[in-house]
């Protein structure tokens, strides 16, 4: 296909290495969420940025280190987007976590504030969703990195976990759980569906009413008798 009939110019402005690579990530970020890794196809990345494909491969090594480059990109991103909805630095909550999960801030705190800010941004989400699901395939590029986020998630919830149950990893899991499912229905019909709202009412299940709420304490005590 001639480079006039796909819509893109390859005459654009040239952009400093990493405005580049920025942008190369954020496009391809857009048409993973929209077609999943397998139907990426490395001349739409290509022609939407304005360059050819050997264009795109000096910024990237190849297509699964394009993936791989997206992955860490938002991973960096959300971890600065967490800390502002926190209000807390990078000592409380590092770009990558360590099992000992984040300094500072409760269980129910982190989920609420993850929660919060992964509604304001439906496209990540979905991103992240379509990927995971797909890496379940063991030769999936991104196999191994959802392999080790879910573990690490998972230690680092049941870490945060110890004081408030005696099966902190069961509680970690069935967390993830519930937070992975309710953003599923979300993104399916997110005109009718309040993500937050949500949340916070399958929080009382698992944690039970927050201080101060009377009527939840009394819900969580008839459930207990």
């Amino acid at each position: 296909m001639a480079d006039g009939a796909s819509g893109y110019r390859r005459d654009r402005p040239r952009l400093p290495g990493p405005e580049r690579r920025r942008q190369i990530i954020d496009i391809t970020s857009a048409l993973i969420a929209e077609r999943g890794f397998w139907g990426l196809s490395m001349q739409d990345v290509a022609d939407r940025c304005g360059l050819t494909v050997p264009g795109v491969l000096r910024h990237v090594s190849s297509k699964a280190g394009l993936l791989i480059a997206v992955l860490e990109h938002r991973d960096a991103e959300d971890a600065r987007s967490l800390r502002a909805q926190l209000g807390v630095g990078e000592d409380e909550i590092p770009d990558e976590w360590s099992v000992d999960g984040p300094e500072g801030v409760g269980l129910r705190q982190l989920c609420s504030a993850t929660m919060r800010r992964n509604a304001e941004q439906p496209e990540i989400v979905r991103l992240f969703t379509v990927l995971e699901a797909e890496s379940l395939t063991p030769s999936h590029p991104a196999h191994a990195y959802f392999a080790k986020r879910q573990k690490q998630a998972t230690a680092a919830f049941a870490s945060l976990a110890k004081g408030l149950s005696d099966r902190p990893e069961s509680l970690a899991r069935h967390i993830m759980a519930m937070m992975d499912g309710l953003q599923i229905q979300w993104l399916r019909a997110p005109e009718t569906f309040g993500l937050v709202r949500e949340w916070e009412a399958a929080a009382e299940v698992l944690f039970g009413a927050p201080e101060g709420d009377a009527r939840g304490q009394e819900r969580q005590r008839k459930r207990s008798d």
